[in-house]
């Protein structure tokens, strides 16, 4: 997968916590500096460490369902998506505590993150290279998130549904792009057989040695048999 593939998808994967912080903000009134860093370290920590866990999870069972993960991927993906377009068109606004404690974040973190524990699984079956992975997702995320703060406070949650729409659709198209790539790079290995070459002169093997017959030593047996 390619870097900028990554970087959509954590883009589409922080939009959860993006929208929790625009909620965070807008109960806030007035968020501080600690606010904005606060939301970004909970978040785009548990966004990053819910990849790493799907990811290791998706790599001891890869080897059982190697066969299709592309269509494992490709549901999981697609279901995430769904369920972030359905809840952008609830309509509803979410109330949220104002309070940054960790007893208040904790239980956001872990809800915002749990779609990017799923992805993780899909990261093993598309040999994703994971730490770069993980490393973008958190800091994707906590860019967004810190942001989303501010955002929340300044317009209020107008962004927020139009946020997780977004994502929702990037991750279903991401999830619809797996299927014609996989395809193709079976057939690339596999329906095409590569052509037959002549070995080199150097390779061949040179046909066994002939046995040549001492017929000096049968005339000279022979005679000895006269005498």
């Amino acid at each position: 997968m390619r870097l900028y593939e990554l970087f959509i998808i954590a883009v589409s994967l922080s939009m959860d916590a993006f929208a929790v912080s625009i909620c965070k903000g807008l109960s806030t009134g007035r968020p501080r500096l600690g606010h904005c860093l606060t939301c970004g370290v909970w978040f785009g920590g548990f966004q990053a460490l819910m990849p790493l866990i799907g990811w290791l999870l998706g790599v001891r069972f890869q080897e059982m369902i190697v066969s299709v993960d592309h269509w494992i991927a490709f549901v999981l993906l697609g279901l995430i998506g769904f369920n972030m377009v359905r809840e952008s068109r609830g309509g509803e606004a979410e109330e949220l505590d104002c309070s940054f404690s960790p007893h208040a974040m904790l239980p956001l973190a872990v809800a915002t993150s749990i779609d990017a524990l799923a992805v993780g699984v899909t990261f093993a079956f598309l040999k994703v290279e994971i730490f770069t992975a993980v490393l973008l997702i958190g800091v994707t995320t906590f860019v967004l998130s810190a942001a989303g703060v501010k955002v929340g406070s300044l317009f209020g949650s107008r962004c927020k549904s139009r946020a997780e729409l977004a994502g929702g659709l990037i991750l279903m198209g991401m999830g619809v792009k797996i299927l014609p790539e996989h395809t193709l790079l079976s057939l690339e290995q596999g329906g095409h057989r590569p052509p037959f070459q002549i070995p080199p002169i150097n390779a061949r093997q040179a046909p066994p040695p002939k046995h040549k017959i001492d017929f000096s030593a049968i005339i000279c047996y022979d005679k000895s048999l006269l005498l």
